[in-house]
This record gives structure tokens, C-alpha cells and sequence, in this order.
């Protein structure tokens, strides 16, 4: 296996998302998209006591034209949509949505999130679209942790959320070939993982540190972006480490992009708008 050398290292600065502050290492001014992935949020909150679930997280909004995915880290996410669906994901799971011609949705910390210590923390990323496929029919699916397939080895954990690794391959379906890896490193461990070469990828770090083969110390709250350069990446955990790899087929597309609506062209984009103020993207009403 070739290494990857790395192309950038992104920093995770605080931004202002909606009223809800969420770490965000892209899109920036050096990087807007990392094709086929068009952002990472990485959001931690404290829910105080007494405060109802319907008063937190994120009301009922529209998307179409990509997939808004989900990682649930700590705490819980309560997924519903105009689809009827209804849904909590708890730690360790995923919550992955192909918005398609369009769909509404809230994401509220679960009723119960005191009792699993009143903490949430969730990494969110955008996974744009084939052309052919922004105007599907939606789709959701929830992942919980123990339906994750897990690839142990000394000191690391990996699981699998979509993609192959070791053999085992994850349960989420995508429109385009992906990779996506949660891994959680002990001191010391080390790991190589695969990454075809047509793939753009990077690591995203929740914490710790890790050394990048051929490159150098990467702290928490950094997101390491490759060169395609290699068929795969070697990292050692310098410290207990919580990571995402991330691993796509670029699909060479233009984007065209307003708030949740991600199309190839403004047309489009302005016929989501349109569609949403209508209600043909149905209607969301919270009980």
C-alpha cells in the first residue's frame, strides 16, 4: 500500500449555524467542497434539565439534492420527516437521509437524553448527489451502534458505516462509491487503511492526535485532507483518539447550492424554492 501525502490541514473554527454553534473545518475560503462531500459540522451541547426536547436541536426544514448524514457520537438524535418516518438514533449509530426531489425533517435531541448524561454530540455531513438521482424519491436510514459492522484490531476499533474494509462491508446504500469509517484509536495503536486512488478523502479528528504517516502530528478538532496520490493512509494514535474517515468517487459535477437545496444549476435551485413554498416537499408538524 502507497501512502497518501497530505494536501491541507483544516482547523474546525466555531461558526454560527442557524443559532446553533457547530465546528466547521469546511466549506472555508481554502476549501469549499472536498467532492462528493460538501460540509462537516461537528456539534457538542449540554440539554439543560427542564427543558423540553421540542425546544432544542433543529426545527422542521426542507433539503433536496443530497444526503444530510449523521453521526451520533454521544447522546441521541430524533429523527422525523413529510415521509412519515420517526426515529432515534442513540451513540454510536448514524442517521443517513437521500433528501432526493425533496423531504422535511427536524432533528431534536431524544425525550430521554438526561438519562444518557445530557450530552450531545454529533458530526453532520453533506454527500452531494448524482445528477441522475436529485430528484428520487427520499429515503432514510437509520443505523443503530449494534447493527454497525466492527472491524477490531489491537488498540483500534473500526466500524463500518458504508464501503468495504477488512472484508466487511457497511449497510448503508449510496449513490456513489463511498468510504466512511468511525474510528476510535487507543495510545499507541496503529492502523492502514485502504482508500482506492479515484477516491478524495480526509480524517476528520473529534480529539486526540494522531501521527499521519509521511507527514506528521495531527491534533483533535483537525481535519487532515489527501493528496490522491496513494491507495491508502497509515495513522498512530499518540493518544486516545476519536476520528472519522471519509472517502468519496468525486462525481465531477457542477454545483449549485442555496441554503438546503443542492443542485447542478440556479434553475434548479430556484425550482426547489419554489416547490418548498408550495408544500411539495410535504409537511412536518412536530406532536
Amino acid at each position: 500500500m502507497k501512502n497518501r501525502t497530505v494536501a491541507r490541514i483544516l482547523y474546525a473554527d466555531t461558526v454560527d449555524m442557524g443559532g446553533i454553534p457547530v465546528r466547521q473545518p469546511f466549506p472555508t475560503q481554502q476549501v469549499d467542497r472536498i467532492d462528493p462531500f460538501l460540509l462537516l459540522h461537528h456539534h457538542i451541547t449540554q440539554i439543560p434539565e427542564g427543558v423540553g426536547p421540542h425546544r432544542t436541536g433543529v426545527d422542521p426544514h426542507p433539503h433536496r439534492g443530497f444526503s444530510p448524514v449523521t453521526f451520533v457520537y454521544r447522546g441521541g438524535v430524533h429523527h422525523r420527516d413529510s415521509r412519515g418516518n420517526n426515529s432515534t438514533v442513540y451513540t454510536g449509530g448514524t442517521q443517513w437521509m437521500n433528501a432526493g426531489r425533496g423531504i422535511m425533517h427536524s432533528e431534536r435531541p431524544p425525550h430521554d437524553i438526561l438519562d444518557h448524561g445530557g450530552v450531545q454530540e454529533i458530526i453532520q455531513v453533506w454527500v452531494n448527489t448524482p445528477a441522475a438521482h436529485k430528484m428520487d424519491q427520499p429515503a432514510y436510514f437509520p443505523l443503530h451502534a449494534e447493527n454497525t459492522p466492527t472491524a477490531n484490531a489491537e488498540g483500534v476499533q473500526v466500524k463500518i458505516v458504508a464501503g468495504e474494509f477488512q472484508g466487511v462491508r457497511g449497510p448503508i446504500k449510496t449513490y456513489t462509491p463511498l468510504l466512511a469509517l468511525r474510528l476510535d484509536l487507543e495510545a499507541g495503536a496503529s492502523i492502514a487503511i485502504p482508500v482506492p486512488g479515484e477516491y478524495n478523502a480526509f480524517l476528520y479528528l473529534l480529539d486526540g492526535a494522531v501521527q499521519v504517516a509521511g507527514f506528521g502530528l495531527v491534533e483533535g478538532l483537525h481535519q487532515v485532507v489527501f493528496q490522491n496520490d496513494g491507495d491508502g493512509v497509515t495513522l498512530t494514535a499518540k493518544e486516545q483518539t476519536r476520528a472519522l474517515l471519509l472517502a468519496g468517487k468525486p462525481l465531477q459535477e457542477p454545483v449549485a447550492a442555496n441554503g438546503p437545496f443542492v443542485m447542478n444549476t440556479e434553475t434548479e435551485v430556484m425550482q426547489a424554492m419554489r416547490d418548498y413554498r408550495m408544500g411539495k416537499m410535504g409537511i412536518l408538524i412536530e406532536d
